[in-house]
């Protein structure tokens, strides 16, 4: 799904990525995390496309199989927007827009039909648990709402892998909790892929993989481990 080799980048003379080696099968959820400085969010921003890597010092990034720092930037663009979905701790939802248009901005972007696109996007709000809201303006929303429909817009073009970048950290802590268990719900129920940047180490533990990075470099892995216990191999007799 993503194989990223060697991801240098350097901010004038600041090396902030020295290195970055990491692979992201289909249908997993991985955190990031780390100090800040750690560059989480820089390479949170490469491997979604936003940003790119130094490119003399061998950097490579695969995503579905294909090496889009290869890309030129419109190529780039069509396939950022067919392909990824991001989701930022701010929500970024445009105020005049009621949550079923903020939804259908990215599928319009992709110029695919208004009339097919509203009707998904109407599916995945509803899914979402906002179908009586989905007609109202972030400002009419709680945060937890406009976060959800961040969510939906993220979803809207079908990506093979959604990029979250401190996904709750403006959300109290049972609206986060609410958040985090909705990621599982999607891979669990519809095979998607999540790369979350965060410091809620209650999401980070959660994930399948914890990626823990320390001044430029993922150092250590940490995977989720499933206890089995008595109860639980007799209620699958």
């Amino acid at each position: 799904m993503i194989q990223a080799t060697n991801i240098h980048k350097f901010y004038d003379n600041l090396h902030v990525l020295k290195g970055v080696n990491l692979h992201i099968r289909k249908g997993e959820i991985v955190s990031i995390v780390g100090a800040s400085g750690a560059g989480k969010t820089t390479l949170l921003q490469i491997l979604g496309t936003l940003d790119k890597p130094k490119l003399s010092t061998g950097s490579e990034l695969k995503i579905n199989g294909q090496e889009v720092l290869k890309m030129n930037d419109k190529d780039l663009s069509k396939f950022r927007n067919l392909n990824l979905g991001f989701i930022f701790q701010f929500h970024q939802l445009l105020p005049e827009f009621t949550a079923l248009e903020n939804v259908c901005i990215p599928a319009f972007i992709a110029n695919k039909s208004k009339i097919d696109t509203e009707i998904e996007a109407e599916k995945i709000l509803t899914y979402l648990g906002l179908k009586d809201r989905m007609h109202h303006k972030p400002s009419e929303l709680s945060g937890g709402e406009q976060q959800r429909v961040a969510v939906a817009r993220a979803m809207i073009n079908k990506p093979a892998i959604i990029f979250a970048d401190e996904p709750s950290g403006n959300l109290d802590t049972e609206t986060a909790l609410n958040l985090h268990n909705l990621f599982f719900k999607l891979r669990d129920e519809l095979g998607q892929t999540f790369v979350i940047v965060t410091h809620n180490e209650e999401l980070a533990d959660m994930a399948d993989r914890k990626l823990i990075m320390v001044n430029g470099l993922i150092k250590r892995e940490v995977k989720k481990v499933t206890i089995i216990t008595f109860e639980t191999i007799k209620g699958s007799i």
